[in-house]
């Protein structure tokens, strides 16, 4: 029989661990300095992409440039996701580099494709809890068409592109070879590769994860 001085005192464990928030899910101070991190790695990403897609494709270097970053950008991606787990991560990460694309002279439409597309893909990721490869990569893919915003008037603002290299003192024949290779068919090209190289970079990306990043502790 219980004494009726013994004290009935609650299992706080247990009331903690079922009343325990999950981890804040808005984006601290420690998470835009991750975010910083990710962003500068995927701009360096960028960076050799340009120059592969310069010594390698020719005068289709520009067009391609997307479908090469997504090539060889998958880690990056899937680490950020696999590290950050909240929504905006993303978003910020493709904000920054339109932001640095606008400010080094590109069209504003570089900028707005940087926001619509990387927000998409966050909310992709987010609708798989940032944890299903399936939409994880289906978030890479979208988000790869965030470098588009750079090549996207060459298609669709000819006219406007045009003055802008004459503005920068460009002369006829460079402005000829710049649009050599630009019509419907290009684009069709450019748009597919990116598909096909975000495919292969993401799955690549996400087996780099298993097999390193997950065991060494860092995802």
């Amino acid at each position: 029989m219980t004494s009726p001085n013994a004290s009935i005192t609650p299992d706080h464990s247990a009331s903690t661990n079922a009343t325990a928030p999950d981890r804040p899910r808005k984006l601290e101070v420690a998470d835009l300095i991750t975010i910083g991190v990710f962003a500068a790695l995927y701009f360096v990403m960028v960076c050799v992409a340009t120059l592969v897609s310069t010594l390698f494709t020719g005068g289709f270097g520009s067009i391609f440039l997307p479908a090469i970053a997504a090539l060889i950008s998958g880690c990056v991606y899937m680490l950020l996701a696999a590290r950050l787990g909240k929504f905006g991560g993303i978003t910020v990460m493709g904000v920054v580099i339109g932001l640095f694309l606008f400010v080094s002279g590109h069209f504003v439409l570089s900028f707005i494709a940087s926001i619509v597309f990387p927000v998409a893909a966050d909310l992709i990721a987010r609708a798989g809890k940032y944890k299903s490869k399936a939409l994880l990569l289906v978030s890479y893919v979208v988000f790869s068409y965030g470098l588009t915003g750079p090549i996207l008037p060459l298609w669709f603002m000819k006219d406007a592109y045009v003055a802008s290299l004459q503005a920068r003192g460009k002369d006829a024949a460079y402005i000829d070879g710049v649009f050599a290779n630009i019509n419907t068919g290009t684009f069709f090209v450019s748009m597919a590769a990116i598909l096909v190289c975000a495919l292969i970079g993401g799955w690549f990306g996400q087996k780099m994860l298993r097999k390193h990043f997950i065991k060494a502790g860092i995802a």
